[in-house]
C-alpha cells in the first residue's frame, strides 16, 4: 500500500494544505482512510508525519476540514510556530499521529482522570531518519507518556520507524533508555516547557511523568481505535470533526472518489496557489 501527497498553497501561509492520495491517485483522508495497521499480527502501525524533526511549524491533521489535509495551526490569527526552548531545536523527533484513532473528549480515562483531547493519538518517532512532511511510515510502538494538556489527556506514543537500521534493537521503552540515554528525559522536558514561551504554564503529566511500557502503549492505541470506530459510524458525536472518507464503506460519511475530488477542487479554487 502506497500513498502520495499534493501540496496546495504557499508554505508558511494560512492557505497552505497538504492533501493525500492513495496508490490509485485518488484523494483520501489521512485521518480516516489510511489504515491504522501496517501489520496487525505484529502490531505494526501506520503513522502520519505532521512535523519533521528539528522544524518548528505546528502542522497538524485538519480534523475539522473535509478530507483532513495537513495545515498549519493558527492562534490569534497568526500561524503557529513552536519556540526553540533551550537546549532543544524545534521538535526533537518526527512528530505525527496514528490514523484511525481518536482520543474521545467524552471519555474520562481511568488512569489519567481526564478526558481525551479530540484528536488522533500522537506519536514521537525516535528513528534516525528526518522524515518529510506528510510522509506515512510504519512504526513499532515502544511506550507512551501521558501528557495532561490544559486538563485533557494527550497521549504521546514513542515509536520507531520499522525501516530504521536500528529498529531491531528497540522493542520496549527500556531499550530507548538504554540505547539513547537522555532522550526520554529530554522528551519530558520538551513537553513540559514548550508552551511556556507563549505565556502558558508548564504542562503536567500522569504517572509522575514516567513512561508506560510497550504493552500499555499498544493497548492505549487500540482503545483509541475503538473510539474512532464509534466516531466514523456515527455512534459517537463528531462535534466539529469532519468524518468524510472514501474507504469505510459502512460509514455514513463515506463518499465517492469523484465527490472527494470535487471537495478538493472547491477548496483550492478559492486560492491563488503556488505549485512547486
Amino acid at each position: 500500500m502506497s500513498f502520495s501527497i499534493e501540496e496546495r498553497g504557499r508554505p508558511n501561509t494560512q492557505d497552505y494544505r497538504v492533501f493525500f492520495k492513495n496508490s490509485d491517485g485518488k484523494y483520501i483522508s489521512p485521518f480516516h482512510d489510511v489504515p491504522i495497521y501496517a501489520n496487525e499480527a505484529e502490531n505494526i502501525f501506520h503513522a502520519i508525519i505532521e512535523v519533521p524533526r528539528w522544524t518548528n511549524a505546528k502542522m497538524e491533521i485538519a480534523t475539522g476540514d473535509p478530507l483532513n489535509p495537513l495545515k498549519q495551526d493558527v492562534k490569534k490569527g497568526n500561524l503557529r510556530f513552536v519556540a526553540n526552548v533551550f537546549p532543544h531545536k524545534g521538535y526533537i523527533w518526527n512528530y505525527g499521529a496514528i490514523p484511525q484513532t481518536w482520543e474521545d473528549p467524552n471519555h474520562k480515562d481511568s488512569d489519567t482522570g481526564c478526558c481525551g483531547d479530540n484528536d488522533p493519538i500522537d506519536i514521537c518517532d525516535i528513528g534516525n531518519k528526518v522524515c518529510s512532511r506528510g510522509e506515512i511510515i510504519k512504526v513499532k510502538v515502544l511506550g507512551t507518556l501521558a501528557l495532561i494538556d490544559e486538563g485533557e489527556t494527550d497521549w504521546k506514543v514513542i515509536v520507531i520507524n520499522t525501516e530504521d537500521p536500528e529498529a531491531g534493537d528497540f522493542n520496549d521503552i527500556n531499550d530507548v533508555r538504554r540505547l539513547k540515554p537522555g532522550y526520554l528525559e529530554a522528551t519530558v522536558d520538551w513537553f513540559r516547557r514548550y508552551k511556556v514561551p507563549d505565556g502558558k504554564p508548564e504542562n503536567q503529566f500522569a504517572f509522575n511523568g514516567d513512561f508506560k511500557d510497550r504493552d500499555f502503549a499498544i493497548q492505549t492505541v487500540k482503545s483509541t481505535h475503538e473510539f474512532w470506530k464509534a466516531l466514523i459510524t456515527k455512534k459517537s458525536d463528531a462535534g466539529g470533526l469532519n468524518c468524510m472518507n472514501t474507504s469505510v464503506s459502512h460509514s455514513p460519511f463515506c463518499c465517492s472518489a469523484a465527490e472527494a475530488e470535487a471537495v478538493v477542487k472547491s477548496v483550492i479554487d478559492k486560492w491563488f496557489y503556488y505549485d512547486k
